[in-house]
């Protein structure tokens, strides 16, 4: 599986429309074949960085995944949008997805 965080530093005054902004995009990857998750989450510490967690099956799927007129179409209009260029983590993990934390368990 390819693991891919991104932190997108967005613009303060478009914080607020940034889930609204990516909606498509986000729909249309998650209906990609190789995708296996796509989730925006929202810093509690800075407002204005949204947090991606991305999973793909395979690097062909990743590469796949970029190519596609809705990514290309998003990384147009989103320099607009950051103050700053993303950071990236991306790594080939070993599993398929994600598994059970094993330290909390529900009551």
């Amino acid at each position: 599986m390819i693991l891919i965080v991104v932190k997108f530093p967005v613009r303060p005054e478009r914080a607020e429309a940034w889930l609204d902004l990516v909606a498509e995009f986000t729909r249309d990857v998650r209906a990609e074949e190789g995708n296996l998750f796509f989730e925006w989450s929202r810093s509690v510490d800075e407002p204005s960085t949204f947090v991606l967690v991305e999973g793909f099956a395979s690097q062909e799927a990743g590469e796949a995944h970029v190519a596609t007129d809705h990514f290309q179409k998003a990384i147009a209009w989103m320099g607009a949008e950051v103050t700053a260029k993303p950071a990236i983590i991306y790594t080939d993990a070993p599993q398929e997805g994600w598994n059970e934390m094993g330290e909390v368990t529900p009551r």
